[in-house]
């Protein structure tokens, strides 16, 4: 079989190599790949910045048929059509130091091979409604705002979300917000994206570029009570302006650091208006099940921008910093 691997940082360390296909031990499934997607965590661990292991398989979401189960698994069989789960060991409930240390892609190998081995607790059943690549989109982009949406910012029908650009977990809380009959505001610097978010549902469109003071334009948007919920993408340039569009008790939830790692925040306005600040590392196995539930009987599309084929896999690393896509770019075998 074929995988790539990256033997040291930067584009010269990632090898595709030929390799035995592996076989399952107990409690373990053999997976053949169809699809997988990148997301910006991959660039990190490609530039050196998370403790991947030397040689690990980057990518942490794909999707495929099992081939074969080794012994003691149950729920899987040869034929079905499984997504991998971002973390092996979180089965449910809240993080802790132990369920969510360690992630496929980095300290453990990923998933951009043509076979990959994972313990049947790092894998569920694809949506039916979703094709392969559809389906490869899911572990890390769609759990992620899921998670920030509903476990962790309990986002009811009414409320006001907004979701800061086009990106994959962008373009997913836009959806799940909808789909939650949320109003949605979206952030970014295109008018083409965001005629393109207010397509997928979003009601209101700012462009920050035209406009740098969007908190400004949220508040008036939302007659000053602010809005309900962040899907905080930004970081460093934008945390500020979050907390000053966020309603009173709002919440916000602290998923990227696209413009930076460090960020200065108001501690008064933090205090004195009750704000919730959550940091979100994509979910646990059992949303993650829900969450295909909600996909399957909602009709959710993932909003994919290019298929790339397997041999076209480092030409995904160059287009994602590049921000020109709008959606998930996704890698087929």
């Amino acid at each position: 079989m074929k995988a790539y691997r990256l033997f040291e940082p930067g584009q010269a360390g990632l090898r595709c190599v030929d390799e035995q296909i592996p076989q399952p031990g107990a409690g373990e499934v053999l997976v053949r790949l169809a699809a997988a997607s990148i997301n910006y965590r991959d660039l990190g661990v490609l530039a050196g910045f998370y403790p991947n292991k030397p040689g690990v398989i980057p990518f942490s979401d794909g999707a495929g048929t099992v081939e074969a189960v080794g012994a003691g698994v149950r729920g899987f069989a040869a034929g079905d059509a499984v997504v991998g789960c971002f973390y092996a060991d979180w089965q449910a409930g809240p993080a802790t130091a132990a369920n969510h240390a360690a992630s496929l892609g980095c300290e453990h190998d990923g998933v951009l091979a043509e076979h990959i081995c994972l313990p049947a607790t790092a894998l569920v059943h694809k949506p039916a409604s979703l094709d392969f690549a559809e389906a490869a989109t899911l572990p890390c982009a769609a759990l992620t705002a899921w998670s920030a949406l509903f476990t962790e910012g309990n986002v009811r029908p009414g409320q006001h979300v907004l979701v800061q650009g086009t990106g994959g977990v962008a373009l997913f809380a836009l959806q799940f917000a909808c789909m939650a009959g949320a109003e949605v505001t979206v952030i970014s610097g295109s008018d083409e994206k965001l005629e393109r978010a207010r397509s997928l549902g979003a009601r209101h469109l700012i462009n920050y570029r035209s406009t740098p003071d969007w908190a400004a334009r949220a508040l008036e948007i939302t007659g000053g009570h602010g809005v309900d919920l962040v899907v905080e993408l930004g970081g460093a340039d934008t945390l500020a302006q979050s907390m000053r569009c966020v309603a009173v008790g709002g919440h916000i939830s602290v998923i990227g650091v696209l413009s930076g790692l460090e960020a200065k925040i108001s501690v008064p306005d933090m205090l004195f208006r009750h704000i919730r600040l959550c940091g979100i590392t994509v979910g646990h196995r059992e949303d993650f099940i829900a969450m295909n539930r909600a996909i399957d009987q909602h009709g959710i599309q993932p909003v994919i921008d290019t298929r790339f084929g397997f041999d076209e896999a480092p030409l995904a690393y160059e287009a994602l910093p590049r921000g020109l896509h709008f959606g998930k770019l996704v890698i087929e075998a």
